[in-house]
This record gives C-alpha cells, sequence and structure tokens, in this order.
C-alpha cells in the first residue's frame, strides 16, 4: 500500500494510510507529501510561505488568526477580546492593544492566559466555571479543540481503507459523530480537563478522563460539579500504577471509539525546565520584536506543569511505547487509539513497533497552527469490515 499524498485540507495533511505489516510501506510521513509537489515547483513555494504570514497580526479587534487551523475550529480568526471581556469582565485588565493596534495580552502572564481561557469557554463552549490550581499546565484551547476536530472527521470516514486503497474521504466530510453514542478514553487528562471539556460541549461526546494525579482528578471533579450540563457526562478515573496507561483504566466492559493523549514529552525535570527557559527567551524576544516592554517576573510561567503532565522516565518516545504496546491488549475495544507526537523523530520508532504488534492501519495528521507543527498518531487493530459494523452499530 502507498500512502496517500493528498492533504487532508490547508494546514493539515493525511500523511499516512498503511498496514503496517507491509515493510515496504512503512512511512517517511513529511517528506514524501513534499516530494509529490516537486514537479510543480509554485504551488510548492505558497505553502512554505503561509506559516509566516499565520504569525502576523490581523486587523479589528482581535489577534492570532491562524488559517491553519480546522475548518470548524472557531478561533481560525483569532480572539474578539471585546466580546471576550464582555463575557469575563475579570480579563479586562490585561487586555491592551500591542503596536499593531490590535488588543492582545501577555501570553507570558499565567494570570491573563487563565483569564483567557476563562473567557473563552464562557463565550464559545457554555461553561460557566473553569479554573486550575497554581503550577499546573495551562492549555491553549485553539489547538487542544483542533485535535477533536481531526478525531472527529476520523471517525466520520464513510469507508475505511482496505488493503491495496489509500483513498480516503476525510476531505469531503460533511457528517460528523455527535451524540452520547459517541465514548472517548482522555489518557492524562491533567488538571485542566480540557479535552473531555470541549469534546462533550462541541460534539455531546461521553468521556472516560484519567489520570495519576489526585489533585488534578479532584480538580476536574471541581469543574464537573460546577457546569450541571457536564452531570453524568464525563466520568474519572484513578490510574494507580505510574508505569500502566490503558491496563487499570480500561475495564472488560468498555468500548472506546476513540482514545486520545497528550503525552508527556520530557525525559526529565532538568529537561523540562530547560524547555520551559527557551520558550520564555522566545516570547521575551518575540515581545521585543514587537515593540512591547519586557519586564522581568518571577511568577511562574503558564506552560509550566507538573512532573506527570511534562515529563516522564525516557521522555515522549518511551511514553509512545508503552502505549502501542498495551493498546494491542485492548485492541478489539477500541476504534482508533490516537496521541499527539511533539518530536518527529519519535514517529518511525513508533511506525515500527505497530508493525510488530499487528495494527491493522496507521494514520498521521500534520495539523499547522501558525509557525508550530503538532502530529496526531493514530491506529487501529480492526479490519476495514469491523470499522463498517462499529459505525453502523456503534456499541
Amino acid at each position: 500500500m502507498t500512502p496517500s499524498r493528498k492533504p487532508t485540507r490547508p494546514g493539515a495533511k493525511k500523511v499516512v494510510s498503511q498496514k503496517p505489516s507491509t515493510k515496504a510501506s512503512r512511512p517517511k510521513p513529511s517528506s514524501q507529501t513534499k516530494q509529490k509537489a516537486k514537479p510543480k515547483a509554485k504551488p510548492e513555494s505558497k505553502p512554505q510561505a503561509k506559516p509566516k504570514a499565520k504569525s502576523g497580526p490581523t486587523s479589528g479587534k482581535t489577534q492570532g488568526a491562524s488559517k491553519g487551523l480546522h475548518s470548524r475550529n472557531l478561533h481560525g480568526q483569532g480572539y474578539d477580546f471585546e466580546a471576550l471581556m464582555d463575557t469575563t469582565p475579570e480579563l479586562k485588565p490585561f487586555v491592551r492593544p500591542n503596536p499593531y493596534g490590535n488588543l492582545s495580552i501577555d501570553f507570558a502572564d499565567p494570570k491573563a492566559v487563565k483569564l483567557l481561557n476563562l473567557a473563552l469557554l464562557r463565550l464559545h463552549y457554555g461553561l460557566s466555571y473553569w479554573d486550575i490550581p497554581e503550577g499546573f499546565l495551562c492549555p491553549p484551547i485553539p489547538g487542544r479543540v483542533d485535535y477533536l476536530h481531526y478525531l472527529a472527521d476520523l471517525l466520520a470516514e464513510s469507508t475505511p481503507a482496505s488493503k491495496g486503497m489509500a483513498k480516503r474521504k476525510l476531505s469531503n466530510v460533511t457528517k460528523v459523530p455527535r451524540g452520547e453514542r459517541v465514548v472517548a478514553l482522555d489518557i492524562g487528562t491533567g488538571a485542566n480537563g480540557i479535552y473531555p471539556l470541549l469534546g462533550h460541549q462541541v460534539y455531546g461526546w461521553r468521556f472516560v478522563a484519567s489520570d495519576i494525579d489526585p489533585v488534578s482528578l479532584t480538580n476536574v471533579e471541581r469543574i464537573i460539579a460546577s457546569n450541571p450540563q457536564l452531570a453524568g457526562k464525563l466520568s474519572l478515573r484513578k490510574q494507580s500504577d505510574a508505569k500502566q496507561i490503558f491496563t487499570g483504566i480500561i475495564t472488560a466492559e468498555d468500548r472506546f471509539d476513540l482514545t486520545l493523549c497528550n503525552p508527556p514529552f520530557h525525559a526529565s525535570l532538568a529537561e523540562a525546565s530547560r524547555g520551559s527557559e527557551r520558550k520564555l527567551k522566545n516570547l521575551a524576544a518575540n515581545k521585543r520584536a514587537k515593540g512591547h516592554e519586557v519586564v522581568k517576573s518571577k511568577e511562574k510561567l503558564n506552560f509550566g506543569g507538573q512532573k506527570a503532565e511534562l515529563w516522564c522516565e525516557g521522555g515522549e518516545q518511551a511514553f509512545l511505547g508503552q502505549m502501542i504496546r498495551e493498546s494491542r491488549d485492548f485492541g478489539s475495544q477500541c476504534l482508533w487509539f490516537t496521541s499527539l507526537v511533539s518530536k518527529k523523530e519519535n514517529l518511525k520508532p513508533c511506525y515500527r513497533l505497530l508493525e510488530q504488534v499487528g495494527a491493522k492501519r496507521v494514520e498521521t495528521l500534520e495539523m499547522a497552527q501558525g509557525n508550530k507543527l503538532t502530529r496526531v498518531l493514530a491506529w487501529t487493530f480492526l479490519t476495514p469490515e469491523q470499522h463498517r459494523l462499529w459505525g453502523q452499530y456503534r456499541v
């Protein structure tokens, strides 16, 4: 089977569709897509220029527009700060014009970012309360909801790819599964619980959310209790063994349409700290370039996070490897296993391992968000016929 070269839509490339057991078809995700574009020099040069344009300011009272976001993403044209301040007056002191005349906040200020998230969840997703304890990971909502939109497209495929075929219909998806018949498992939900919250509010899906940290689960429980519409829609499970991912969480009675995960991507606390320092320096440099004053702050960075959120022994590659090995034991209970992959070099080891464990199909999505590329790795142990039956009867 040859990998697909046709992108799903601007900003997200459907890079791989394969049967992993065929060694010759093991994917080289981004390079094959680019090679296909080489015969036409002009079309290839245009996509390369787009990411730079996305990072520039937008007109009016919004900022941060990114054409790379999913077509259903409400944040593709940036933030309407006037509306956000009307919804959440507490945000107002943190909003000010940038040198281009657009309203914005200081994204290095954890209080400002947390209030922005609350305002977004109130204005666009119907939640009245959301908060996280100090020092926990504060997720960027546009990117998090993008993951969910592409997973919805994955569920909506009318005919899964079969052996010898690389054609898919994701680019023509018109009807995505909605409602409580769709059940998803969020691995490592964190204190923010953002995927279950967005997934239910956008698509009406039911969620099981797991984490090894009791403080995180207690906070998500508080968020659920403070938003009556979430009652009975989100359930929480504690992982008691830090070395396990699905084992101890998925029971014999469970059936999941999706599993999703934002894995810890550092191998140690020191590595995570260096990563945070780099982000601080990059933010400061970006502010100086735009004419902002840079003030030194002793406050923790808004993307700080706790141990379970940012690092684990062996880093992202080890975590993904453990996830793939365990997924084999639950292959008949889950339609799609998925995870974000932050480091491109971790994809090839995953492809090799997925072939070894007998995955029937592997998909890799590249989601462009400004200058940042986020990868989603998805795999299934079910045949095309089993996919059709699952979609038809949706257990």
